[in-house]
């Protein structure tokens, strides 16, 4: 089995691009939503509040996620100190979920940073999902409903998609314009032919 990393910048539309490789029947692991439920085991709150401060939690004990993205979206030593609580975790939690994904030629791991965290080392394959710089702030004001000033902090976080380009097997352009499925299908077929070789 061979594990595979997605990746792209916020509104380039790697969602879409593991939803295509799922109905294909290919597993995805979302680390951004199993992060979001690993913030919320009580080690890691524990962590969070020692260092952001209690602030950051919510009436019901739990993380407030929007409380933190604020801070640490404007200091990258902050955000630093966040993955470094996260970002292990994540990383044996996906260990133990390839574990049980046995029956499958390849595993896709969805992440937007995937290189800026270093997990791209974990991966035989990465694929690059890019998209033109409008089209990513239009996805994303009318997905999250957040300011444009919001979304070029998140931005200023990640590595521009030339810098990732070059460390990418595949790059899938989701330009509104170059059909998503037959670069998706392209990539498949490469990918099973890989695990049969």
């Amino acid at each position: 089995m061979i594990k595979v990393g997605l990746t792209g910048n916020i509104g380039s539309g790697k969602t879409t691009i593991a939803h295509l490789f799922e109905i294909m029947g290919i597993p995805i692991y979302n680390a951004d939503l199993r992060g979001r439920a690993i913030s919320q085991h009580s080690d890691v709150i524990n962590e969070v509040v020692a260092v952001f401060g209690s602030t950051v939690i919510t009436s019901e004990g739990l993380i407030d996620r929007k409380i933190l993205a604020d801070i640490v979206f404007k200091d990258a030593e902050k955000l630093k100190k966040l993955n470094g609580i996260i970002h292990p975790r994540v990383r044996t939690d996906f260990i133990d979920w390839c574990s049980s994904q046995i029956l499958t030629p390849y595993v896709i791991h969805e992440s937007a940073i995937l290189f800026e965290s270093g997990l791209n080392t974990m991966f035989e394959k990465t694929i690059l999902v890019t998209a033109p710089d409008v089209l990513k702030l239009e996805r994303v004001i009318s997905r999250d409903g957040v300011s444009k000033k919001d979304i070029i902090n998140r931005i200023a976080n990640q590595w521009p998609d030339s810098k990732k380009a070059i460390l990418s097997d595949f790059i899938i352009v989701n330009d509104e314009q170059t059909s998503l499925i037959e670069q998706v299908f392209a990539i498949h077929h490469l990918l099973c032919a890989n695990t049969q070789s």
